[in-house]
């Protein structure tokens, strides 16, 4: 992984509400089974990942009790409890499941408060880092005013149950709107080296010192979408350096903005390395323009 340009070194670590964290940290979302439902296929493996994670340095996990549901969180307080003490875990709330494993929206400023709560006791913690209230859409609009949201979240964090408010799911006129009310710690949205479309998201973000955590970071997870592995300019930058398509994406990413944090998930503990080896790998000014002329 050696090149005869300059070389891009990206800072190892951010704030993140009341915690420093490295910018790669882990996404529990992959721990439960297929679907994001019910127990993992590999339970033991499962457990094996999380306890990996720390061995490898990471101090930042992201989860949702919806993770399952109530499978993801149960995973982490057994692998890890009790936690490091500079282990940041933050958490989502703002959707729910169904028997059936569909996704549905819980935005009222109740549902927010008995979901951060249910993060803690299923955690086994008194407080968490951050939480992000996900925005969800009902019939294309939003049935709750974000003011009201955040009125709730505030509360939470005046209680001491979060250290920080997150959004996920939001346009800069809604991030621009939270701000005029309250401290944001971090903002969770859509984007990656196929998918740039939320980069005013992420400029204004790293205007305001604002952690930018993307989630699809290799592209969408859905079918037909585009993926950030099978261009070809990503595959001839990993072939050249000897890595995988996958870690050139994730680099590319932390190279993007210093406001980045990654959390890529995983059920596999070669995986996880692979993923967390990324902190090491320098994309030079050649890479960068080729990867940027897609």
């Amino acid at each position: 992984m050696t090149t005869n340009q300059e070389e891009i070194v990206v800072n190892d670590t951010h704030q993140l509400a009341d915690r420093t964290v490295r910018r790669i940290g882990f996404g529990a979302m992959q721990l439960p089974g297929p679907g994001v439902l019910g127990p993992p296929k590999d339970r033991h493996e499962a457990l094996a990942v999380l306890r990996r994670t720390l061995d490898l340095g990471v101090n930042h996990i992201d989860t949702a009790q919806f993770y399952g549901p109530n499978v993801a969180n149960e995973l982490i307080r057994e692998a890890l409890y009790p936690y490091p003490p500079d282990l940041a875990l933050v958490s989502k709330v703002g959707a729910r499941r169904n028997g059936a494993g569909a996704w549905l929206p819980a935005q009222a400023p109740s549902d927010l408060r008995a979901d951060v709560e249910e993060n803690l006791r299923s955690l086994g913690v008194d407080h968490l880092t951050a939480v992000n209230l996900r925005r969800h859409e009902v019939d294309g609009k939003h049935d709750v005013p974000l003011e009201d949201q955040l009125a709730e979240m505030a509360a939470l964090r005046d209680e001491g149950k979060i250290a920080g408010i997150g959004l996920s799911t939001v346009t800069v006129e809604q991030l621009d709107f939270a701000l005029s009310t309250t401290a944001i710690a971090c903002v969770q949205n859509a984007f990656s080296l196929v998918d740039q479309s939320d980069t005013p998201v992420l400029e204004r973000c790293l205007a305001e010192g604002i952690p930018y955590v993307p989630y699809f970071p290799l592209g969408s997870a859905f079918p037909h979408m585009p993926k950030v592995m099978e261009q070809v300019v990503v595959k001839e930058v990993a072939s050249e350096r000897a890595i995988s398509p996958a870690q050139v994406g994730l680099a590319w990413l932390l190279a993007r903005s210093a406001n980045v944090l990654l959390i890529p998930g995983t059920s596999s503990v070669a995986h996880l390395e692979e993923n967390l080896a990324v902190q090491a790998i320098a994309l030079s000014p050649a890479d960068l323009s080729r990867l940027n002329g897609l």
